[in-house]
């Protein structure tokens, strides 16, 4: 029994039993008349008071900091979700857009050439290791498509049909070097045929060659198809003058042309089935 009136614990309890004392007698000394008792436990006991009402004050805010804090990560993540779906209505509208404007410049070219019959497709598959944009279509010989049939985009030539099958066929573009259009540019009517080489293709280019040392063409120059040959029906734009330059192995020159088209972005084309003129003196894959 000593031992335990000796031990730690029992002291560790008369030191909470006296702090509890004062407490009481603190509490008894506030609610009477100050006295000279009251002012000594007063200040006593004044600091241990403010101490604790201030660490009350200090879960306080900070219980509204954390539900504000956890409110604004909430209205943070329902605005990401929001801004998410605004930037996917704004690709769709882009896409309607490019679709639309497809469409318009369709209608337009059908206008123009009532000789024409189309067959609208889309790009189901792509090379990505083939420099020349080389493309496949959902549409083949059960859709009246064919080797040799031109495929455009808007008044843009693509490229050409080089083989079929019932549902689908696949489409050289007009970066491919075994693609050899007439063509001729608009302003000085001058006449050669578009060809390229790998490293334009790289850049989305192809040349329009054959043109003499002396040659009016220009940067800005419009090239388009002629028509001679049998595959490509003429005025489909091929595209843009860039340079000039002279050809390193005859005495001829050839203009740099940009294609105007992103050929990895192509979705929807159309191929010509049908055009007056077509299979006239036609070469085996354009």
């Amino acid at each position: 029994m000593r031992s335990f009136f000796k031990s730690n614990r029992f002291k560790g309890f008369l030191g909470v039993f006296g702090v509890l004392l004062l407490g009481v007698l603190f509490a008894a000394a506030t609610n009477a008349s100050a006295s000279p008792a009251s002012d000594v436990l007063g200040t006593v006991f004044m600091p241990l008071q403010s101490l604790s009402t201030h660490i009350a004050n200090d879960l306080k805010d900070f219980n509204i900091h954390f539900r504000s804090a956890a409110s604004y990560a909430e209205r943070v993540k329902k605005l990401e979700k929001e801004i998410a779906g605004y930037q996917q209505q704004l690709v769709d509208y882009e896409k309607s857009k490019q679709q639309l404007a497809l469409y318009e410049e369709f209608l337009e070219l059908k206008k123009e050439r009532g000789d024409y019959k189309f067959e609208s497709a889309s790009v189901i598959g792509h090379d990505a290791a083939d420099v020349y944009s080389t493309f496949t279509l959902n549409k083949g010989t059960l859709d009246g498509v064919a080797v040799n049939n031109p495929v455009i985009y808007g008044k843009y030539l693509v490229g050409v049909v080089t083989k079929t099958a019932p549902t689908y066929c696949v489409v050289n573009t007009i970066l491919n070097p075994a693609v050899n259009a007439g063509a001729y540019e608009v302003r000085t009517r001058e006449t050669g045929y578009s060809t390229t080489t790998a490293e334009l293709a790289e850049e989305g280019k192809c040349r329009l060659s054959g043109l003499v040392r002396t040659t009016s063409v220009a940067p800005g120059g419009i090239v388009c198809t002629s028509g001679t040959g049998g595959v490509y029906p003429s005025d489909l734009i091929i595209g843009v003058v860039e340079e000039v330059k002279n050809d390193t192995t005859n005495i001829s020159s050839y203009a740099v042309i940009s294609t105007q088209i992103d050929f990895s972005e192509l979705r929807d084309v159309f191929v010509i089935t049908s055009f007056r003129g077509m299979g006239v003196t036609a070469k085996t894959g354009g």
